[in-house]
């Protein structure tokens, strides 16, 4: 059991193995042991109204959400469990008891399929352990959303955070506005220079978008699994694809815009005024009708240049209507009013923390502190819920290596060492700050992440680390060790991840230019945020 992962919080092994028979009978009732099943789908068991079973799934409604306990002798599997992410969870832990081969899509052959005998109990120290994909800077087919949910839920991950929305691509039909999904899902060209470089360009198309059908095929994918979907429109800023459909709803109506071909920060920026939130309104009701269930929804905030807004004669009249000195405090009010819509539909809106030091924000609106720990704890002194998702160690665009046998990154070095060393519960914080910390999560911006194979080397297994630290909420120093044993499961599931030792001869290179002056090393990037961070107001960053 010492391979298990993340590590459960009690184990007991005692002498002896149940043996596990494919098409095998499961009791319980069918909202827990239908999640056990599909966590064991390989062995295609059945379920049954037959207290005798070999494997039996009872409701313990003393344990909390997500919480299990699993009870394995020769004759029987015993799991309880109050709700189904329980029964669920406890489904992946018998599935990583068993023979590397039940990670596989069909069983093999002659396997015996023996689960060791023991106790184990076990619950989440944190509610939040997400995933956050960027579909917009380069675009995921749903099947890579539909696989990266399955990878996520072998790990006990439980929040897909799906940024739908940037300068770069617009990724969801609209039937309200269909030039978003028309115009604004595609660009011509995408540039392939690094920092410093002359613009170039590959000339290949790039585009795509999630129908609302799509949309409601990966929710319920994902509930079943345990996955909640947490979807992004990033607003007022990183607006030019929307502005490329609908320049009317920009701070300057008569200015044309494209979606974007490179990266970085832009002056786009969506108008303050009612047409925007009454746009705004319509796309959020669409999004979250497909999701069906969206208890969380993403608005973004961030990296917003605010010089369109002083510049517009009737937005700056707006700003002096509300009673609002600066466009900062216009920023502020926006996405006040934005949560407050959400609000009204039963979701919480989730935010970057350029909208926390804004000083505005309904007190149950979440913070994402990308900029560091500094801003991370005034969010959560002032009371919000933090979800931690630092540039280091959590934005796996960095490198995991500063060596030109790595693929090309935004930037390095975020090692695996990093991440299983990072405390999501600061032991340093107050109390008070701590029980406010509902999560880590970590961040795949995709500016060169173009596909599912370089998106399973960014992932994993760092991604392992962030599900080890935010399910036990403490650092993980021996992860490393034990990842061999979890690797080969990695393995039977397809994933292709990066080797402990550094990439394989097919995921080497690919222009990654460490010996150029233009690479951003990581921790010089945290040093200028965490100083930006410190004592600002409100920080308009430079890096993205």
């Amino acid at each position: 059991m010492d391979t298990l992962l993340p590590r459960p919080r009690s184990t007991e092994t005692v002498p002896g193995a149940f043996s596990l028979a494919a098409g095998a009978l499961v009791a319980g009732p069918a909202d827990l042991s239908g999640p056990v099943r599909l966590a064991l789908a390989v062995l295609d068991l059945a379920r049954t109204e037959d207290g005798t079973a070999p494997v039996r799934v009872v409701r313990d409604a003393g344990l909390g959400p997500e919480a299990y306990a699993v009870t394995v002798t020769e004759e029987s599997v015993t799991i309880a469990a109050g709700d189904a992410a329980g029964a669920f969870y406890a489904g992946q832990t018998l599935r990583q008891l068993l023979p590397v081969d039940a990670f596989r899509a069909a069983p093999l052959p002659g396997t015996v399929w023996e689960i060791p005998c023991g106790r184990i109990t076990d619950a989440p120290a944190l509610a939040w352990r997400g995933v956050h994909l960027d579909v917009s800077r380069h675009f995921l087919p749903k099947r890579e959303v539909f696989r990266m949910i399955d990878i996520m839920a072998v790990h006990k991950l439980n929040r897909l955070h799906l940024h739908l929305v940037d300068d770069q691509g617009w990724r969801v039909e609209s039937p309200s506005f269909p030039l978003l999904h028309e115009i604004s899902s595609h660009r011509p060209r995408t540039t392939t220079s690094y920092y410093n470089e002359p613009l170039q360009y590959d000339d290949i198309p790039h585009g795509g978008f999630y129908t609302l059908t799509d949309l409601t095929e990966i929710s319920a994918y994902a509930r079943a699994r345990a996955v909640t979907v947490v979807p992004e429109i990033d607003v007022p800023g990183h607006a030019s694809a929307i502005l490329a459909a609908y320049p009317h709803l920009g701070s300057d109506p008569a200015e044309a815009h494209h979606v974007e071909d490179r990266w970085g920060i832009f002056p786009a920026l969506l108008s303050p005024l009612p047409p925007t939130v009454d746009f705004l309104t319509t796309i959020f009701g669409e999004v979250m009708d497909a999701l069906g269930e969206v208890p969380y929804f993403h608005i973004g905030g961030d990296e917003c240049v605010l010089d369109g807004w002083a510049a517009a004669p009737e937005i700056v009249a707006y700003q002096r209507d509300l009673g609002l000195d600066r466009p900062a405090d216009l920023h502020a009010w926006f996405l006040r009013h934005l949560a407050d819509r959400l609000a009204e539909r039963g979701s919480r809106a989730v935010v970057w923390d350029e909208a926390f030091v804004s000083g505005r924000l309904r007190q149950d609106t979440v913070i994402m502190p990308w900029r560091g720990m500094n801003v991370a704890r005034r969010a959560a002194a002032a009371g919000h819920d933090v979800v931690l998702t630092p540039v280091f160690p959590l934005y796996f665009d960095y490198a995991e290596a500063s060596d030109s046998a790595e693929p090309l990154a935004i930037g390095d070095a975020t090692t695996l060492a990093d991440v299983a060393a990072f405390a999501p519960v600061p032991e340093t914080w107050t109390p008070q700050e701590r029980a406010q910390v509902v999560g880590a999560q970590f961040q795949l911006w995709s500016e060169r992440i173009p596909d599912g194979r370089t998106l399973d080397y960014r992932a994993w297994p760092r991604g392992c680390a962030v599900a080890e630290i935010s399910w036990t909420g403490a650092p993980a120093h021996d992860l490393p060790a034990r990842l061999p044993a979890h690797l080969r499961r990695l393995d039977a599931l397809g994933v292709e991840y990066r080797p402990l030792d550094g990439p394989r001869p097919w995921q080497r290179g690919g222009g990654w230019r460490a010996h150029r002056p233009g690479r951003v090393p990581v921790h010089d990037v945290m040093r200028g945020l965490e100083e930006a961070t410190a004592s600002a107001d409100h920080v308009q960053p430079t890096v993205s």
